[in-house]
Formats: C-alpha cells, sequence, structure tokens
C-alpha cells in the first residue's frame, strides 16, 4: 500500500510539456505580423519544444548582441535539417535567427522568452529524489519482513 502512495506521488512530480510548431519563412514584406508576435501570444515554459519547418534555409540560436546585428558567425546552436526541434531548458529569453544571407535582416528572427514551471502544481508532492528514496526505503522494509 505504501509502495503504490509512493508511486502516485511521483507520477504527480512529472510536468508535461508542450510541442509549438512554426512555419520558419521570410515574412513577406507587407505583412505586418512578425514572428515575435507569434512568440508573444504563447506561454513557452522550460522543457517546451519548438519545431521549425523550413526549406532551403537554417535556424540559429545567437546571443542578443548577434539577435540584434543579425550575425550568424557565432551560433550557438545551428540546424539546417528542414524540422529543426529545438527544447528550452533554461528559463531565459532565446534568440533565433535565420542562417541564410539576408534572412534575418528582412525579418525572419525572433525572441522566445522562456518561463519556469508553475512551482505551485508540484507543491503537495515531494521532489522527486524524496519519492525515489521512499521507494527504496519501502522496498528494503519489505525485503527485511
Amino acid at each position: 500500500m505504501f509502495l503504490w502512495l509512493v508511486v502516485i506521488l511521483m507520477i504527480s512530480v512529472s510536468v508535461s510539456s508542450h510541442e509549438h510548431k512554426l512555419n520558419w519563412i521570410v515574412p513577406p514584406a507587407n505583412s505586418s505580423e512578425s514572428f515575435n508576435d507569434w512568440a508573444s501570444n504563447k506561454r513557452f515554459q522550460v522543457g517546451d519544444t519548438i519545431r521549425f519547418k523550413y526549406k532551403k534555409d537554417s535556424v540559429m540560436q545567437v546571443t542578443k548582441e548577434d539577435y540584434k546585428l543579425c550575425n550568424s558567425s557565432h551560433p550557438r546552436f545551428y540546424s539546417n535539417t528542414g524540422k529543426t526541434r529545438f527544447m528550452f531548458d533554461h528559463s531565459v529569453p532565446y534568440h533565433f535567427i535565420s542562417g541564410m544571407s539576408g534572412h534575418c535582416e528582412k525579418g525572419q528572427k525572433m525572441i522566445v522568452e522562456v518561463l519556469s514551471r508553475d512551482k505551485t502544481t508540484t507543491s503537495s508532492a515531494p521532489p522527486a529524489a524524496l519519492a525515489v528514496w521512499l521507494c527504496f526505503f519501502s522496498l528494503s522494509l519489505s525485503l527485511v519482513a
């Protein structure tokens, strides 16, 4: 019985993540919306992913300074697979630009603000390490008995 309680507590500790899909293209010259508009209408959290879909292009994560300058010479992350999946692992702003010459200057760039997970959703459950320890302790007791 105690073991089942621990397993239930462990399950409640896990959090789900979301995948956001984006067509990564040069915005039309007459477009009033930007990729930053798209990103600001979403709630990105640590653990979420974004899937960039594109043809004959690339996506780069860069520093804030390189974002402002559309500088693609030192990316933190680079992909040109056409279907890039990027997972957010920190609660910071992420800066993305296209790696194709001239695309960033035409608006193919984006800042994604990533928030930490809401801690109130797991406040009633013990931390995962404690749940694992309780499970091991319970198993040890059942073996001794």
